[in-house]
């Protein structure tokens, strides 16, 4: 059977102080007064029922994802209780899943992404189960389409088409974030995609590579799956690192006993990491000012504003290239060029004046 497992646990730190320890960014209504949670949650219902669909998350957010997320049963989120990175985020839920289906088939989606149509996304999900179920070796990763040669995603280098699946491509390199000379040469070859960070397997597939590659991880999310009552004991020391890392990559060198298929894209695709890939998704002024809340900016361009206080304005003048966010407890003010380095700023900010700020 297919189900779909939306991850939904990251803190969303790059988006501070928009985005807090008790509301990361997926959880923030910023569109059109839904979040990117219930957004990817709608997206998802083109392919399943809510019943099959699961969210991991952080456990301080499961009682938000309920309330925002009201057709899925408790049992349908499950909360970690501290951050293990992907890898954990796919391998619990698998072995969940396999538990209770050992035929279960999941598309791994992420819930800080906006994809539009949502047409094209459904078939091509759609492409990607037919793939896992008739190729059970397959797992498969799907590619977007570039449009530009973007330097903040990772990319897919695609090699030989599938057998008996058009447009289906084998994976031959996961290639990280490239310089800009490096990603205008991927797109002008037309043989790299951008890695989206979303996967379709047989929850079996997936496990038998944990069993090849990391068997402590195998032994570990079993034993979760079994006895969920010691999630406390076992997840904390589940091995921290990311699902490419750890099997995607390896796989498509030939380690493990699968193979790394791409099904592509050709979407609007945003992942929303940072202020700058925020501020793609609202319109500029005639200056490049993206202004969000109450604000104004005046012989100022390339600013990025968002103020999420109604009775207060935030005002610039004869600035450029800033970011500055207005929340009721921080204020952020940064050039664009830094904004990368939020991360840095937030752990300086907890370490002055302690979590209830961050």
């Amino acid at each position: 059977m297919r189900y779909v497992v939306i991850m939904a646990g990251g803190s969303g730190t790059r988006l501070w102080p928009l985005s807090r320890k008790g509301t990361p960014k997926q959880l923030l209504t910023l569109f059109d007064g839904k979040s990117l949670l219930r957004l990817a949650f709608e997206r998802s219902l083109a392919s399943v029922p809510a019943e099959r669909i699961l969210v991991v998350t952080g456990a301080g957010y499961a009682d938000e994802v309920a309330a925002q997320l009201p057709e899925l049963a408790a049992a349908n989120i499950l909360g970690e209780p501290i951050g293990r990175d992907s890898l954990n985020a796919v391998a619990w839920p698998a072995a969940v899943l396999h538990r209770i289906d050992p035929d279960a088939v999941i598309a791994q989606v992420t819930a800080d992404q906006l994809i539009e149509p949502l047409e094209v996304f459904a078939a091509q999900l759609e492409t990607a189960f037919e793939v896992a179920e008739t190729v059970p070796s397959a797992l498969v990763t799907l590619g977007v389409v570039p449009t530009s040669a973007h330097t903040g995603y990772g990319y897919l280098h695609r090699g030989a088409e599938l057998a008996g699946f058009s447009g289906v491509h084998e994976v031959v390199e996961f290639a990280e974030k490239p310089a800009l000379a490096t990603a205008e040469a991927y797109l002008a070859s037309g043989e790299y995609w951008w890695n989206a960070g979303m996967f379709v397997w047989r929850a079996q597939t997936l496990l038998e590579q944990l069993r090849l590659l990391l068997p402590d991880t195998y032994d570990s999310v079993l034993e979760l799956a079994e006895h969920p009552e010691r999630l406390d004991e076992i997840f904390p020391h589940l091995f921290k690192t990311s699902v490419d890392y750890a099997v995607m990559e390896p796989v498509s060198a030939g380690k493990g006993s699968a193979q790394v298929v791409a099904v592509s894209l050709p979407v609007r695709w945003r992942d929303v990491g940072g202020f700058a890939s925020l501020a793609e998704l609202f319109p500029a002024d005639d200056r490049g000012n993206v202004i969000t809340g109450l604000g104004v900016a005046l012989a100022a361009s390339g600013n990025i504003v968002v103020n999420s206080q109604d009775q207060t304005v935030v005002g610039l003048l004869g600035v450029d290239d800033l970011v500055v966010v207005r929340t009721d407890t921080a204020t952020l003010v940064a050039s664009r060029e830094y904004a990368e380095r939020i991360k840095e700023l937030v752990a300086e900010v907890n370490g002055l004046a302690g979590e209830q700020y961050t």
